[in-house]
């Protein structure tokens, strides 16, 4: 018998000994890892992930932790709605003693691993750290997690990333594919860019003119704004049945997705179709080059006012978010200035022509307030007498954002100094797909912090988060947009996750390079400048 048990146990041992290891130091790196006494949980085919019958939410986590597993380390791990008394069990449940919403702890021990979230959000998030700590492997070999504690939860509530899907058109299946690596990489918040002036994106019923006109143009400059067009018809639009099912399968994720309608500027799309809504009657056309168009919306023609509110009714029943983005950024004044109707607004509300934007802003968010909504804009929408309600995301540096939460207004850091993935992520610019110009390293990505020390303690609680964005004026392809946020995405997730003081940009280095081998499972393109082992050349040789 004695013997038999020295046979079981030398077993065990070998398996232990020939599988893979996890290791729970993942990006973004959480906020308590602590190793405790015990032997390893041995992750197998025989591991079931169980759940609260209950609880759909739940549900919808044991089978993406299941997906996960089964993509990283090839095994098939059972899903069931009661725990077993028998074998190893992932064990999922909601802790409503954890602090934070989006909280989670994780215990590991030998026969049961528990991830608990005060919502099922936060369990969520637990499930992202366990299924970055395991290996990567072909053979569906088991693996050996370490007994250990693990306690997390989120710096900042708003992580967000953005898509501009104006300047070029992405299928519905890489904006799902988009939202896949905003929840690989923790961040809660899908901002899609879906107007400017080179094309409208989504379906409106009441203005169908916005599908059929204001989404195609008939070409696209070639280079940066050089003198010669490509000739080439480019155009796309998210229908609402579309729409519905992206925001779906972001909630899935627990994402929240934030459309934005560029006004009053960049609506030279919008003017195509529309031509009696600008300062001038027309003709416009929609752009082909990219930059600032001086044609925007005519405020004192007061048929853009209803016009806008049909649009905004319709964004609102599709779009469940508290917010929606009016843009607000790079708004030319010499055409109101102009036009006698924008004049004669100033005159009656005794502003000058030039301050008409602050009136606009005003009367749209009462209107969007009106229905239960907030409204976010970029930085410009700060002059006037700014109610303040209105969300302000900080793209001219920093330095806007401490102005608007000093005055009252909850912000969104998004500096183009530190949050702009257009920008290319290396200055040996030859062999790299093109950019917009400017240069973004994964390192400055990383240092970023949004609260600075310097703020005052009403303006930092103020900060509701930190977002990048991806603007897509030169970025025609879906595997190029990949390549430009990875992993700069991995760099802004600590930022937006990992308290300041844990920090270490070699020791991110160190965990990013293994997040890449995720990369690599889903077949994601990224660029590989940190790392020289996954370099590769344009001949094929380093």
């Amino acid at each position: 018998m004695r013997r038999l048990f020295l046979s079981i146990t030398l077993c065990a041992s070998l398996l232990c000994a020939n599988a893979q290891r996890t290791d729970y130091r993942v990006v973004p790196l959480p906020q308590r890892i602590e190793y405790v006494k015990g032997e390893p949980f041995v992750m197998s085919r025989n591991t079931v992930i169980t759940y609260d019958a209950q609880n759909d939410k739940m549900k919808r986590n044991a089978l993406f932790l299941a997906e996960y597993v089964a993509k990283a380390a090839k095994l098939n791990l059972a899903v069931a709605d009661k725990s077993r008394k028998e074998g190893g069990e992932i064990r999922l449940v909601i802790d409503p003693e954890i602090p934070s919403a989006e909280g989670y702890r994780i215990s590991v021990g030998k026969k049961l691993i528990i991830v608990a979230g005060k919502t099922s959000a936060g369990v969520f998030y637990g499930i992202q750290t366990i299924r970055k700590s395991l290996p990567v492997q072909s053979s569906g070999e088991q693996v050996v997690m370490p007994a250990v504690k693990i306690s997390d939860s989120p710096r900042f509530g708003y992580r967000g990333m953005m898509l501009d899907c104006s300047r070029h058109f992405f299928p519905v299946e890489f904006v799902k594919r988009y939202i896949d690596l905003i929840a690989l990489h923790n961040m809660n918040v899908f901002h899609w860019h879906l107007s400017d002036d080179q094309g409208w994106r989504i379906e409106i019923k009441s203005h169908p003119q916005l599908a059929q006109i204001s989404s195609k143009r008939s070409g696209t400059v070639i280079g940066h704004n050089s003198m010669v067009d490509d000739s080439t018809a480019h155009g796309g639009i998210y229908t609402q049945n579309e729409v519905r099912e992206i925001v779906e399968y972001a909630r899935e994720r627990n994402i929240t997705v934030i459309p934005e309608i560029d006004m009053p500027g960049h609506m030279l799309a919008v003017l195509a179709a529309y031509p009696e809504l600008g300062c001038t009657g027309g003709p416009y056309e929609v752009g082909h080059k990219w930059g600032v168009y001086t044609d925007v919306l005519c405020l004192g023609n007061e048929k853009i006012y209803p016009f806008l509110q049909d649009i905004i009714d319709e964004l609102i029943e599709l779009f469940p978010a508290k917010y929606i983005h009016i843009g607000g950024d790079e708004t030319p004044t010499q055409k109101w200035t102009k036009c006698s109707r924008c004049t004669k607004l100033a005159r009656e509300q005794g502003i000058n022509v030039e301050d008409l934007q602050s009136y606009f802003t005003n009367r749209i968010e009462q209107y969007v307030n009106s229905k239960g909504k907030s409204i976010i804009g970029w930085d410009e929408i700060l002059g006037g007498n700014l109610n303040p309600s209105a969300t302000i995301m900080s793209w001219r540096g920093t330095e806007p954002g401490e102005k608007a939460a000093l005055a009252g207004h909850d912000v969104i850091m998004s500096p183009v100094s530190h949050a702009y993935f257009d920008f290319y992520q290396t200055k040996e610019t030859g062999s790299e797909p093109k950019a917009i110009g400017g240069f973004l390293p994964v390192q400055k990505v990383y240092e970023f912090n949004p609260v600075s020390e310097t703020f005052s303690e009403s303006a930092k609680k103020h900060i509701l988060g930190v977002q990048a964005n991806l603007w897509t004026e030169y970025i025609p392809y879906t595997t190029q947009a990949e390549y430009m946020v990875l992993p700069r995405m991995a760099a802004l997730c600590e930022v937006q996750w990992t308290a300041p003081e844990m920090k270490n940009f070699d020791d991110f280095n160190k965990r990013a390079l293994r997040l890449s081998n995720l990369y690599d499972c889903y077949g994601y393109q990224y660029a590989r400048h940190l790392w020289k082992e996954k370099q590769i050349s344009t001949s094929g040789v380093w």
